[in-house]
């Protein structure tokens, strides 16, 4: 069979190896002493603290481009408002870069007029910025920020409350300030897909960063980082894990037909108590799927709106969509190809690809993708 020959111009060089090589000289991913954004898990941190090598290198085109629209709004921030962002904090044991500090009237007036924020906030309030996807928008909405979240905006707040601004480089007029009295700490989430922001504020605390210090004094007290906890329950269930540096170095090299959990397995005493949880959980799961499907058939003829306290959408229900043969093999005759007289599609599809030619589909009505119902929290204004 004559192959399609494949004439389209050389496709221009891809810019995200470029930008993995940028981020991976980024300060922050040089950075050896644990830092306040390292505490998201105990075991992860305990690595970094013993200088461990990074055993996995992860998917970090969301990461990157997180930091990208990250660096763009506190930017922005800074010429707008005269913030002060992206500053160092640090003592003997861990280290910080806030994203952005808000200086009362009183503390501003300490600075050189070129440093002075053009609007003073009530209270000294260290900010900081998160960046989220659709798929994780409607919790952060629900339920704020995370455990790991607050911590380290705690430890941030802790560092300028006890220390002030390191004393370094392009920062010396803020170290003199000394420690300073924070009064509040904020979370601005963005999303990543539709630029939607939602914002948390809580009240600072030297209690409550008690918490947070003690939490850094548990790893640092760790002969070795296998004595630590792993605070996710692992790769294929939680993102985190899926993407840490240190995945295969915590969970070992993945094993085929075999989830990275099963290690946690040690003899049959602890299968049989694992299988008896196992049961006991679906037995009481029953009653609740059955109540959710009655749910969604009462809901099935519902129009889409804002009912109480949550937003009701609905998608999927299209038409979906399956390889066109017929058209593929007009495309054969138009190369000149003999087309099979049984349509091999697999390697039609193969060689349409293979062409640079896109595979034809067609709408199949008969066939319908399954309707979701969609009930995120709504907003308060």
């Amino acid at each position: 069979m004559t192959t399609i020959t494949d004439n389209t111009p050389a496709r221009p060089v891809s810019l995200w190896p470029a930008a993995h090589a940028a981020d991976a000289r980024r300060p922050r991913s040089l950075q050896t002493k644990i830092g306040a954004s390292d505490t998201v898990c105990a075991r992860r941190a305990g690595y970094l603290l013993h200088g461990r090598t990074p055993t996995d290198t992860g998917e970090r085109r969301k990461a990157i481009l997180g930091t990208y629209l990250h660096a763009g709004m506190l930017e922005a921030a800074r010429e707008e408002y005269g913030w002060i962002i992206e500053r160092r904090v640090e003592d003997d044991t861990i280290r910080g870069h806030i994203d952005a500090v808000q200086l009362d009237s009183h503390t501003a007036a300490r600075l050189p007029k070129r440093l002075r924020p053009f609007l003073a906030a009530e209270e000294i309030t260290v900010e900081d910025i998160k960046t989220k996807s659709t798929f994780q928008w409607d919790t952060v909405v629900r339920h704020g920020a995370s455990e790991a979240e607050i911590r380290q905006v705690l430890l941030y707040a802790d560092l300028l409350h006890t220390e002030g601004f390191a004393d370094i480089d392009g920062q010396r007029q803020l170290a003199r300030l000394g420690p300073l009295p924070v009064g509040r700490i904020r979370f601005r989430f963005l999303n990543r897909d539709s630029g939607e922001d939602h914002v948390q504020e809580m009240p600072f605390t030297a209690e409550r960063a008690r918490g947070a210090r003690w939490w850094v004094e548990q790893v640092r007290a760790a002969e070795t980082p296998e004595d630590l906890p792993r605070t996710f329950p692992g790769p294929g269930l939680s993102a985190i894990c899926d993407n840490c540096p240190f995945k295969t170095a915590c969970w070992g090299p993945d094993v085929a037909g075999r989830r990275s959990q099963s290690l946690l397995v040690r003899d049959d005493a602890e299968r049989a108590q694992l299988l008896a949880e196992y049961v006991e959980v679906a037995e009481q799961m029953k009653p609740l799927r059955d109540r959710l499907k009655e749910l969604r058939a009462q809901l099935d003829g519902s129009e889409e709106g804002v009912y109480g306290a949550n937003a009701l959408s609905w998608s999927g229900g299209n038409p979906t969509r399956v390889d066109d043969t017929d058209a593929m093999a007009a495309l054969f005759t138009q190369a000149g190809l003999p087309v099979p007289t049984a349509p091999d599609t697999a390697a039609m599809k193969a060689q349409l690809k293979a062409a640079g030619i896109p595979v034809p589909v067609r709408l199949d009505h008969e066939r319908r993708t399954a309707v979701s119902i969609n009930v995120t929290a709504r907003k308060t204004p």
